[in-house]
């Protein structure tokens, strides 16, 4: 399973989520984490920023991805919007509440996300919103 997350505004931030993931021992242990830079959608130039994308395996925990999500996020002298997507579903992060945290597992863990984006494709080309 792909899983690809934007973080709304400063690329250090999403550097930031990179390097946290990449330590953490659950993330680290059932997913790959990556950051790449997105292939421009028909008409555009190009993508200015990169998005964290990670490849899960059978090890994959939505919850604890959550967790480290939600973990990071307490750190950070701003919060900004997150946006996950998988296939074509998006589940925006505005705040962290218990809810949204809900929504986002259930959102990864749904087994009818729709079809994956191929590697490296425009995350902002695909979908409706996870909601």
């Amino acid at each position: 399973m792909r899983i690809d997350v934007d973080v709304n505004g400063d690329e250090r931030e999403l550097r930031s989520l990179y390097d946290w993931l990449r330590r953490d021992p659950a993330t680290r242990r059932g997913a790959r984490v990556e950051l790449v830079q997105p292939v421009p959608a028909p008409g555009h130039m190009g993508a200015v920023a990169e998005v964290l994308q990670l490849i899960t395996d059978n090890a994959w925990s939505a919850a604890s991805f959550a967790l480290a999500l939600s973990t990071w996020r307490q750190t950070r002298p701003q919060t900004r919007r997150i946006v996950v997507r998988r296939g074509d579903l998006s589940v925006s992060i505005e705040n962290g509440d218990e809810e949204e945290l809900r929504r986002l597992i259930a959102a990864l863990e749904r087994p009818d996300a729709g079809p994956e984006p191929e590697p490296g494709a425009d995350p902002e080309s695909g979908g409706g919103e996870g909601r």
